[in-house]
């Protein structure tokens, strides 16, 4: 299948940012692709100081055009790294992934908050604003199961692990879309024979938060097969999934794993 890497540049202007990205994903569409990702708060600002004021709930006004945009272009389309969600009091960094017809298909809550303090350079806590999500996001597509993780969750290699697991050896099912900075990107896709999409914003200079841009799209081999600039644009990557069955099947890591000296388990 055909993977597009919507690296969008947002603005403070939500409604703006919400019709941009439905452009860009209709484009992709027009372009052959069958599942389209976007990049973290595609609709809102990065930083504490933006989410309570962005935020909404879910279903709501960036969901239901996400959801327009999947039926509208017959796709897969995972809804930003995420959008600012509020629930119950509480708010979340939320990425929701919505089906060819329209239907909700996972929401997955950024399990890791980014906490940092790297003296003299920068201090950031998203837990000063945000909750934690509790559980791992996966869906199903005719092609294969992709698992989601938003940013900072791409630093922690037991949630890969889990999601490369979750297909037998040899088999295309552990496709994982980690949605999150170039970090770790090769290790993760060859450690864990996968393919990962890491989607960025477009970099602002002028911005409060300055994203990183270069979004990549790495094979299991851990070789790149698309990369982005800094600017807003689309890139676009065929994902083989005869091409990663036979990696598992010529170097079978997850059935040569000893499971009786050590393992990691998913707990809920």
């Amino acid at each position: 299948f055909r993977l597009a890497v919507v690296q969008l540049h947002v603005s403070v202007d939500k409604s703006d940012n919400i019709q941009r990205a439905c452009g860009l994903v209709r484009e992709a569409s027009a372009k052959g692709a069958n599942v389209v990702a976007l990049p973290e708060c595609f609709n809102s600002p990065y930083g504490t100081k933006y989410f309570k004021e962005y935020a909404e709930k879910i279903p709501g006004e960036s969901t239901q055009k996400l959801s327009e945009a999947a039926k509208e272009c017959s796709i897969y389309l995972v809804g930003g790294r995420s959008i600012p969600e509020e629930d119950g009091g509480k708010l979340y960094n939320t990425c929701t992934v919505f089906g060819p017809d329209g239907a909700m298909l996972a929401k997955h809550r950024k399990v890791h908050l980014f906490d940092i303090d790297v003296p003299g350079k920068i201090q950031f806590k998203e837990s000063e604003t945000l909750s934690p999500g509790n559980s791992f996001s996966m869906f199903d597509t005719p092609y294969c199961k992709v698992g989601v993780g938003i940013c900072y969750d791409i630093r922690f290699a037991e949630m890969a692990q889990i999601y490369g697991q979750k297909g037998e050896a040899g088999s295309p099912d552990g496709t994982w879309l980690a949605l999150g900075p170039e970090l770790c990107r090769g290790g993760i896709a060859l450690d864990n024979q996968v393919y990962v999409a890491t989607v960025s914003p477009a970099r602002d200079d002028k911005a409060s938060y300055v994203a990183w841009g270069h979004s990549t799209v790495v094979d299991p081999w851990g070789e790149v097969i698309a990369k982005a600039g800094v600017e807003e644009t689309v890139i676009y990557a065929d994902i083989d999934l005869k091409k990663l069955a036979e990696i598992r099947q010529q170097i079978p890591i997850i059935s040569q794993k000893r499971y009786d000296l050590y393992g990691v388990e998913m707990k809920k």
